[in-house]
């Protein structure tokens, strides 16, 4: 509490912490704080975030293992390691589960982050919704960086600069042996019909 901000009852406050999904103990601590709480819960294609997760790391340990050598206990018998984080976040079914224990569905939203690239001001719309607030955010907030290949905020009415992400995001993903990305779509496949079927909705990552 002491790191949050001050705010008035009129007011929501957000807080971000890309762990706590999968975090065994988040749901029950954010309970007993407060079970009226609204969780936000961005997720990707699990192929796709497990590349762009393995992408980061290289950046700063380039001697670790190859990607293929990380997601496989044995390639050949298709055992995916399901030990490595960047292989065991994508795996949203499972963890889902620990969250709908403490928290009812209508109080998990689920942001594509597919569509939050191809259409930013479409996804904050429902979230906007979602937390029961006027539709402040809207096209006219961000524009497509080529540089980065995805959108940022424009300059605001406030004056300042336009914002992005920082160089540590919209890293050119290390090339990964095809047949490997289909081994890990068909790891995932069961994984992702089960949360598609759990919060009513398709992501389309087939």
């Amino acid at each position: 509490r002491s790191l949050m901000p001050r705010t008035l009852d009129s007011q929501l406050t957000v807080e971000k912490t890309p762990s706590y999904f999968v975090t065994k103990e988040a749901p029950r601590r954010i309970f007993n704080m407060s079970r009226d709480t609204k969780l936000i819960v961005v997720v990707r294609n699990p192929v796709t975030r497990a590349i762009s997760d393995y992408t980061q790391t290289l950046s700063k340990k380039p001697d670790i293992p190859t990607f293929e050598g990380l997601s496989f206990r044995n390639r050949s018998l298709g055992l995916v390691d399901t030990s490595w984080n960047a292989i065991r976040i994508g795996m949203y079914a499972v963890h889902l589960q620990s969250w709908l224990q403490y928290f009812p569905l209508s109080q998990i939203h689920f942001v594509s982050g597919e569509k939050l690239i191809t259409d930013p001001a479409g996804e904050m719309g429902k979230v906007q919704d979602f937390l029961g607030i006027k539709r402040v955010i809207t096209d006219k907030h961000f524009y497509f960086n080529k540089t980065k290949g995805f959108p940022c905020l424009k300059k605001t009415e406030s004056g300042s600069l336009p914002r992005c992400l920082g160089k540590s995001k919209g890293r050119t993903h290390v090339q990964i042996d095809p047949e490997v990305i289909e081994q890990l779509r068909d790891f995932y496949r069961p994984y992702n019909i089960k949360f598609y079927e759990t919060v009513g909705q398709d992501f389309r990552w087939e």
